[in-house]
């Protein structure tokens, strides 16, 4: 492509992690090519390898002050299969509730900060505007302190369950490390009422400012934001979304269910693409095989994530979040939504879910019980723990030798599972947007609008390297005209 334009949006903004977008143009100035790199590396699954499984959960916690919960729980209940051993019903609880409280903390802070300043401030505003600050103006202060003060009670339940506001430590094979005393039990019940408040407040906020506004559902309804894909989602044994624990179902474009899989099952259903052009890796689904990056009936790719969640399931676990479901499916008149947009409205919906189910597990008498942890078994050298992250479906899987030592670690992210979706929406976006090479801010941001859907978190996404470092050398004449490009890819 070194004959075309090239347009980058180098780094593009909300979001966590560092990642660029590259828009190739053709003669006529329309959009020939469009890319979203990743341009950052962690390396956690080489570091890994030689640790104590017991203490990868509060390692990999540390792989980002965002999703830090997360990771701690999927390690955790790999750990469980590595001694196995099944974890205490209050033990679970625990860690359910734990989950729970991480959505509701994680969804308010992506809906407020990085989704939501889009349609409350507006896609085409100044971008000094366009962000927290702008949308805390529009809202107003009193709104926006109460959103922040509800949301810090659930950074708050985090800590007291899981030891640290940031990096929890609680989690170990078979159970959890700290009871849960009736005094605590009845300040997170108090707190979860609030939580409860904070999701009914951030539903009555997107139908207030998005469902009203028939130009930002035009938008959002258009082709510009629409990606026809197939979905997975975790579900509950009576076909619910549910975030800590259950069965991995995917689906196709039309809706009609391709498999389910448990543990190391998904081995037989997700392969992982190395790309040249990327440190992050292109996951699809293997009984369909690689067609590409590409949309429609036949599409190997999937989507997880908060919209890809509510299309794989028959509805939701929680009252008020079971009616806030029926009325998107009602509203946009399809199933399953393939409205890339829509995963604002599904995360809004979410956090309703989640605060609901931390009220009831915190009204829970066996939430006190002693008995947290279980007695650990012989050393299986093999487990594979699989949560829904705020992002989408996390899979940790890890083998050890006799004495519980890892000696390999395979982390598939949401970020990861949604890199062909992500790239695809930016193409689609870039696409509808640029014309005749017409192109300035207000036109990136909507290239931009694309992305923020998906919530990516490229810390979590990047751990390995592609066989070997992409490099790109351009090489200019004296004029400054570029002269040459040399690759390794």
């Amino acid at each position: 492509m070194s004959g075309l334009k090239k347009i980058e949006i180098n780094p593009i903004t909300r979001l966590e992690g560092h990642g660029k977008i590259a828009i190739f143009l053709d003669e006529s100035g329309n959009v020939a090519e469009a890319f979203f790199q990743v341009v950052e590396l962690r390396g956690y699954e080489r570091f890994l390898v030689g640790m104590p499984i017991e203490e990868v959960p509060r390692t990999v916690s540390t792989i980002c002050g965002v999703c830090r919960a997360i990771h701690h729980t999927a390690a955790t209940k790999a750990s469980d299969q590595i001694y196995g051993v099944e974890p205490t019903e209050t033990a679970k609880k625990i860690r359910e509730l734990f989950v729970n409280a991480h959505y509701v903390e994680d969804h308010a802070v992506i809906l407020y900060a990085l989704g939501l300043p889009d349609f409350v401030v507006g896609p085409e505003a100044d971008p000094a505007e366009r962000n927290i600050v702008g949308l805390v103006k529009k809202v107003g202060v009193d709104v926006a302190k109460e959103v922040l003060r509800k949301r810090s009670y659930a950074v708050k339940i985090l800590e007291m369950l899981g030891g640290k506001p940031i990096h929890p430590v609680a989690g170990l094979p078979g159970g959890w490390s700290k009871r849960v005393t009736e005094e605590e039990r009845q300040e997170i019940e108090k707190l979860a009422k609030e939580l409860v408040e904070l999701g009914k407040l951030t539903i009555q906020i997107f139908e207030d400012v998005i469902l009203k506004n028939e130009k930002y559902m035009e938008l959002i309804t258009s082709d510009a934001y629409r990606s026809v894909l197939n979905y997975m989602g975790t579900i509950d044994e009576k076909g619910r979304v549910n975030y800590y624990d259950g069965v991995q179902k995917i689906i196709d474009t039309k809706g009609n269910e391709i498999g389910r899989f448990t543990g190391k099952e998904y081995l037989n259903y997700i392969a992982e693409r190395v790309l040249p052009w990327s440190y992050l890796k292109m996951p699809y689904l293997k009984q369909i095989g690689w067609k590409g990056i590409v949309d429609g009936d036949g599409t190997s790719l999937y989507s997880v994530g908060p919209l890809a969640r509510l299309n794989v399931a028959d509805g939701m676990n929680t009252p008020l979040a079971q009616e806030a479901y029926e009325k998107m499916f009602d509203v946009l008149k399809e199933r399953p939504i393939h409205y890339v947009m829509a995963y604002h409205w599904a995360r809004a919906i979410e956090l309703l879910n989640a605060a609901e189910r931390v009220l009831e597990l915190a009204q829970d008498p066996e939430i006190t019980s002693p008995d947290v942890r279980a007695e650990l078994g012989e050393v299986t050298g093999e487990g594979v723990g699989i949560i829904e992250a705020p992002r989408g479906t996390l899979i940790h899987h890890y083998k050890t030798d006799e004495k519980g030592i890892v000696t390999e670690a395979n982390l598939i992210v949401a970020t990861t599972h949604n890199k062909g979706p992500i790239t695809l929406a930016i193409r689609k976006a870039a696409k509808h947007f640029i014309k005749n090479g017409q192109v300035d801010e207000k036109i990136l941001n909507y290239v931009e609008m694309a992305f923020r859907p998906y919530d990516l978190c490229l810390a979590c996404a990047t751990h390995v390297l592609p066989g070997r470092l992409p490099i790109e050398i351009n090489i200019y004449d004296s004029d400054g005209n570029l002269y040459k490009t040399l690759r390794n890819f």
